[in-house]
């Protein structure tokens, strides 16, 4: 699992989440790195915050999604970022393959991020 948040303290409580219900967690501070990370670690998924900086989340999920070595990464968007509840469905035209509003609840995030990884698994060549 690789977690992508700007924000320390939001990132260190996403990785305490995740690592209590169970999930191996890497993590990135902004989009850039986190591209550099999925394309070295290729993560079962990748979470990440929307509004980053440099490459912001939605651009970040556009050239994962874009590239062979991690198109097949799902991608789960939280966020509280404004622009976002204007067009929720910009997310999803960037490729994210769910999203959930900040403030997010751990159960919530850990359900989704299980169902998205076993789709994932279903789609792949054997």
């Amino acid at each position: 699992m690789l977690v992508v948040e700007d924000d320390r303290d939001g990132r260190l409580l996403f990785l305490e989440w995740l690592s209590d219900a169970g999930f191996r967690v890497e993590q990135a501070h902004n989009g850039l790195q986190a591209l550099e990370r999925a394309i070295d670690l290729v993560p079962d998924a990748v979470l990440t915050d929307l509004h980053l900086p440099g490459i912001d989340g939605y651009e970040l999920t556009r050239r994962l999604k874009t590239d062979a070595r991690t198109t097949s990464i799902p991608v789960l968007a939280v966020t509280g970022y404004g622009p976002f509840t204007q067009d929720p469905s910009r997310a999803e035209r960037a490729g994210c393959d769910a999203v959930l509003p900040k403030p997010c609840d751990p159960e919530d995030i850990a359900r989704t991020l299980n169902t998205l990884i076993e789709e994932a698994r279903g789609r792949r060549p054997a």
